[in-house]
C-alpha cells in the first residue's frame, strides 16, 4: 500500500510500504479521507516530542472497513465509519468514569500508532464509528476536530448570557464558534491573522475584532465597551494569544487554553491571582464528546464547507508546507485512492 511517511523536519514522502493485518481485537480501515491537523505542522517541522520519524502521520479520518480480527464482532466490511484515534486502555479510574482523554496509557493514531496518511491504518476496533444512514465521509471525517471542539465550550461551562473570545479562525475555532452558537452565546468574537480564515468565521455570525497598535486586548475592549469577555479560548497555543486571551477576560472569567503550538508561555500571575480569572487546559476529548460531535455533523448543526480543500495523498507534502507558511484552508483532506475509487466513495457518501 502507499503512505505518506514523514522522515525528517519538513520531509514526507510517499512510499509503498507493507499493508497492515489486524490483530484479533482490530480492524482494518480503507482510508476515504484524512485530514491534516494543526497539531502535526508542528510536527512536520520538527517541533513535536510525539511525532518522531520515520512515522505515518494522520488521525481525523473516514473510510470503510476493510477486514477485521477473529475477536470483532458487530463490524461488517464495507461499512463507512469513523474512528476515534484517542486510543486507551478502557480499564483506569479515568477511563471509566468517562475521562478518556486523560488516561495514562493513551495513545493517539499518528502519533505513537501508523497514522491515515495511508491506503489502509489498523486501529482498535472499539474505536470505530459506523456512520448514520446518508452521512457523508467527508464531514464524517471532520468529526475528530469538532469532538475537540465540543470538549472545549463544554469544559467552559459557558451559557447563553456569556460573550466569548476565539483566538485563532483554524478547524477547531471555527468549530468552536458553531458549538458556542449551539450552546445560545450570541455574543462571540474572533481574531485571526489570516483574512480568508476571517471571513469564513464572521459568516458564521461572529464579530471580528482587528488588531490595532495595542494588540488584540485593546481592540477586543473596544469591542466590549471596555468590559472584556467572560470566556476566551485560545485556539492557537502561542505564548503571545494566550497573553492576549488573558488581557480579554474578565475579572472572575475563564481562559480556556486549547492551542498545542508552544510549551511555554510566561504569565503574570499575580494579576491572574486578583482578578480570580481561570484558567483551563483542555486536551482532546472524551469519548461521548466524539459521538456527540459526529451526531451534530450528520444532523447539519455544525460543519465547515467554505474553504476545505480535497487533494490527492501525493499531494500531502505540498499541503504540509503551505499550511506551515500561513496558507487560509479552512481544512485539507487527503485522499488515498484513485480517482474512480474517490467517485464511488462520493456516490456512497
Amino acid at each position: 500500500m502507499r503512505a505518506l511517511v514523514y522522515e525528517a523536519p519538513e520531509t514526507m514522502i510517499l512510499r509503498e510500504v507493507e499493508a497492515p493485518s489486524p490483530r484479533p481485537d482490530e480492524a482494518i480501515i480503507r482510508v476515504a479521507y484524512s485530514g491534516i491537523c494543526g497539531s502535526e505542522l508542528s510536527g512536520f517541522l520538527g517541533h513535536n516530542s510525539l511525532r518522531k520519524p520515520p512515522l505515518v502521520f494522520g488521525h481525523e479520518l473516514s473510510g470503510w472497513i476493510e477486514s477485521v480480527g477473529e475477536d470483532v464482532a458487530g463490524l461488517a466490511t464495507g461499512t463507512p465509519v469513523t474512528v476515534n484515534p484517542l486510543v486507551t486502555c478502557g480499564r483506569c479510574d479515568y477511563c471509566v468514569s468517562g475521562r478518556q482523554q486523560l488516561c495514562l496509557q493513551r495513545q493517539l493514531l499518528g502519533a505513537h500508532l501508523p497514522g491515515c496518511n495511508a491506503d489502509l491504518v489498523a486501529v482498535p476496533a472499539a474505536s470505530v464509528l459506523p456512520l448514520p444512514d446518508g452521512m457523508s465521509l467527508r464531514d464524517a471525517a471532520m468529526a475528530e476536530p469538532a469532538a475537540c471542539a465540543v470538549r472545549a465550550v463544554e469544559t467552559s461551562g459557558i451559557g447563553p448570557t456569556s460573550s466569548a473570545l476565539v483566538l485563532g479562525a483554524g478547524p477547531i475555532g471555527l468549530f468552536i464558534l458553531q458549538i458556542l452558537e449551539q450552546y445560545g452565546v450570541v455574543r462571540r468574537f474572533v481574531a485571526d491573522l489570516n483574512p480568508a480564515r476571517l471571513a469564513m468565521a464572521t459568516a458564521m455570525g461572529a464579530t471580528a475584532v482587528a488588531p490595532g497598535p495595542d494588540g488584540v486586548a485593546a481592540a477586543v475592549l473596544e469591542a466590549t465597551g471596555g468590559r472584556g469577555v467572560d470566556v476566551s479560548f485560545d485556539a492557537v497555543g502561542s505564548p503571545q494569544t494566550r497573553r492576549d486571551c488573558l488581557s480579554s477576560t474578565v475579572p472572575g472569567g475563564e481562559l480556556v487554553l486549547v492551542g498545542l503550538h508552544t510549551d511555554e508561555t510566561s504569565f503574570p500571575v499575580n494579576s491572574i491571582i486578583r482578578s480570580q480569572v481561570t484558567l483551563s487546559g483542555v486536551f482532546a476529548y472524551s469519548a461521548a464528546n466524539f459521538r456527540t460531535a459526529l451526531r451534530w455533523l450528520e444532523a447539519g448543526r455544525i460543519g465547515l464547507q467554505e474553504g476545505v480543500v480535497v487533494a490527492p495523498l501525493s499531494d500531502g507534502p505540498q499541503w504540509y508546507a503551505r499550511l506551515v507558511g500561513g496558507d487560509g484552508a479552512a481544512k485539507v483532506l487527503l485522499q488515498p485512492g484513485h480517482d474512480d475509487q474517490d467517485a464511488d466513495a462520493d456516490k456512497r457518501a
